[in-house]
């Protein structure tokens, strides 16, 4: 019995010595694999893997059988590689035309979205593809041209769009002064005209003046001279410009909130957007209705200024886009009020301009609110009375406000 244990206990010490030199053995092979691979490797000439490093182009260095032997953070973020292997075909065809020609390539390429990325459109890239020392290697650079791409597109809109904007009225300016000419024997024809004329010529001079006005605040500029402003004044600049407006059509402007609030900024350009949310809230009211215009300090550092009407509203899908310039939810709608399609754009502008932001709130049949949140000025601390109008902006503010008086 004791020798039968004996053996076992000798078999199973074999074993175990022989899975031990088996495994040894496969972990020297690996081993050896791995430094002959490490020897094969190319090696990037002296100085070279330095510039990458601090190049603003995506940069890929590729060895002579397409695998990637450097390749920078920004060209593995953008989706260019993947592992160690160049993902975009267009370029690696490329490289490997270079590898066997030697001559440097350029061209543009879109390289499509990843996964999980909001961009559905992708990106463009402006790539230099050339040869690297003599051991096959090739450098891929790419330098990003999105943004470049988006500004020319905007760029493009914005002139189509103001050419269309201006023909409009210069076009009802032309054909009207024709019938004027024609019409010179009827009084009450001229008279009548003539008041179109007046029409377009306001709607013309009022697209000249918010293209100028969006042109001087659509930059990244600072302000030129900021100084302290009254938001009480501003306020009421902005409520006596659109009272004529809201009077023609019965609505009631209505002014409350806290007193005695300041920011530092420009206050012609707060009037100015300030004056713009009047006006659409104005223009798309019914009749006999009301426009709430409140003060609040929202905290510490932050006031706001509301704009709460009870119009038609704004449907969901339309409101990440209002703030784009020429942008109308109902554009014949906009034309028949006058409107430039510039109004909103300018609000969000100047509201950057001056370190804040502009957010609507907007149900259809039941109004919008329009909210300027700003720096509050340094160093004030106002002890007036509290805000009376809500601060909750999820609705028509109503409740607890005064009538603006001319």
């Amino acid at each position: 019995m004791q020798v039968e244990i004996v053996a076992g206990l000798t078999g199973l010490a074999g074993l175990a010595i022989g899975l031990t030199t088996g495994l040894a053995v496969r972990m020297s092979e690996r081993a050896q694999r791995i430094e002959q691979a490490a020897q094969h490797r190319p090696v990037l000439p002296p100085g070279i893997a330095s510039v990458l490093s601090v190049l603003r182009s995506s940069a890929v260095v590729i060895d002579a059988e397409d695998r990637v032997v450097r390749a920078s953070p920004a060209a593995r973020a953008f989706g260019v590689v993947s592992g160690d292997r160049l993902v975009v075909d267009e370029l690696l065809a490329m490289a490997r035309l270079v590898r066997r020609d030697g001559e440097i390539r350029e061209t543009e390429v879109q390289v499509p979205p990843s996964r999980g990325r909001g961009r559905a459109e992708g990106r463009w890239f402006a790539v230099r593809v050339a040869p690297l020392g003599t051991h096959g290697l090739v450098l891929v650079l790419a330098e990003d041209l999105t943004e470049m791409r988006r500004t020319e597109a905007i760029r493009r809109d914005f002139v189509a769009n103001v050419s269309h904007e201006l023909k409009t009225p210069v076009g009802a300016l032309s054909l009207l002064a024709e019938t004027v000419a024609g019409a010179a024997d009827d009084p009450e024809a001229v008279r009548r005209f003539t008041g179109r004329m007046q029409i377009e010529a306001v709607r013309l001079n009022n697209l000249v003046q918010d293209l100028m006005t969006l042109s001087r605040v659509q930059g990244d500029e600072p302000l030129p001279e900021p100084r302290p402003v009254a938001l009480d004044d501003v306020v009421g600049e902005a409520v006596d410009r659109c009272r004529i407006k809201a009077e023609a059509k019965d609505i009631e402007l209505v002014v409350g909130g806290r007193v005695g609030l300041r920011v530092r900024g420009d206050e012609e350009l707060l009037v100015t957007a300030l004056r713009n949310l009047i006006d659409n809230a104005v223009a798309y009211s019914p009749d006999n209705t009301r426009v709430v215009i409140a003060t609040t300090q929202a905290d510490a550092d932050h006031v706001e200024l509301t704009v709460t009407d009870q119009g038609i509203g704004i449907p969901d899908a339309e409101l990440e886009r209002i703030f784009e310039r020429f942008y109308r939810v109902d554009p014949a709608r906009s034309r028949r009020t006058g409107g430039t399609g510039l109004g909103l754009a300018i609000v969000k502008h100047v509201t950057t301009k001056h370190g804040g932001e502009v957010t609507v709130w907007s149900k259809e049949g039941s109004g919008s609110t329009f909210t300027l949140r700003l720096p509050l000025m340094r160093g004030d601390n106002p002890t007036t009375q509290p805000a009376t109008a809500p601060r909750n902006h999820q609705g028509p503010v109503t409740d607890n406000v005064r009538e603006a008086t001319p």
